[in-house]
């Protein structure tokens, strides 16, 4: 059977320039790729942006056609961006939050979890829950 070599999760975004923001200058994702930008109501921006971070890909695209953005959100339909998490791997989490709250991301210093890792998560614009996670030692998880 072939083997699978990883996987890219998708998100639909209200405003992708505050998406890109958060993503790069916040969490260190640098864009890979972007369709080209176009000029709407909204603002200049892409529809459709690839990011990158380590050996971790993402892939950004608006939720609305360029000029049918409403002015505000609808939480509504937005709602169930707050149930779907991230869990990212890390090697160091106290570093990577040390680095990434030095940028300015909000989020609580790291704790241990009930399934026995050390975490810190932070959510997107959207309400996209990130978990920056690596297991605690003595964990099986930690031994592998």
């Amino acid at each position: 059977m072939p083997e699978l070599t990883g996987v890219t999760p998708y998100f639909e975004v209200f405003d992708m320039t505050a998406s890109v923001a958060f993503y790069c200058d916040l969490l260190g994702f640098r864009v890979v790729f972007a369709s080209p930008e176009v000029e709407t109501a909204e603002g200049r921006f892409s529809h459709f942006v690839r990011l990158g971070l380590g050996g971790l890909d993402l892939m950004l695209n608006t939720a609305y056609d360029a000029n049918e953005r409403p002015p505000t959100r609808s939480e509504p339909r937005w709602a169930g961006c707050r149930h779907t998490h991230l869990y990212l791997d890390c090697d160091d989490v106290p570093a990577l939050y040390a680095e990434m709250t030095a940028r300015g991301l909000q989020a609580e210093p790291p704790a241990p979890t009930q399934y026995g890792y050390l975490a810190f998560h932070a959510r997107d614009p959207d309400g996209f829950r990130l978990v920056f996670h690596q297991p605690l030692p003595g964990t099986p998880e930690a031994e592998a």
